[in-house]
């Protein structure tokens, strides 16, 4: 069976794959704000939650770091950047209940917002 790479979907249709990811997005803020609501008593909503926004950013940051992804260099390397520092962050958010989500909201929604 053949796969296409995310970078190759794109291409065929860059409108498509960005409200897709922009549809991705939402999807995690809405799992985060709910879990962020519900409080560190909610551990199964805020693994759920990190979960999907770990999930989400490992799909981005390996089609980031692909020699074929047709992102200019330097935008490529501050999204890897952001990418790791989400993928930390939802680690410690994890290992620490009473953290709060909101740095992860913040930043996954101005990503979200840029997709426009």
């Amino acid at each position: 069976m053949y796969r296409l790479s995310y970078s190759e979907i794109l291409e065929d249709a860059p409108d498509l794959g960005r409200e897709r990811e922009r549809e991705a997005f939402n999807r995690a803020l809405d799992l985060l704000r709910s879990a962020e609501a519900r409080g560190p008593q909610a551990v199964a909503e805020r693994s759920e939650a990190v979960g999907y926004v770990q999930n989400l950013w490992n799909l981005l940051v390996s089609d980031l770091l692909d020699p074929e992804n047709g992102l200019p260099e330097g935008l490529r390397s501050d999204l890897v950047s952001i990418g790791m520092w989400t993928m930390r962050e939802a680690g410690a958010v994890l290992t620490t209940p009473e953290r709060s989500l909101s740095a992860l909201i913040e930043v996954n929604t101005s990503i979200r917002d840029g997709l426009r």
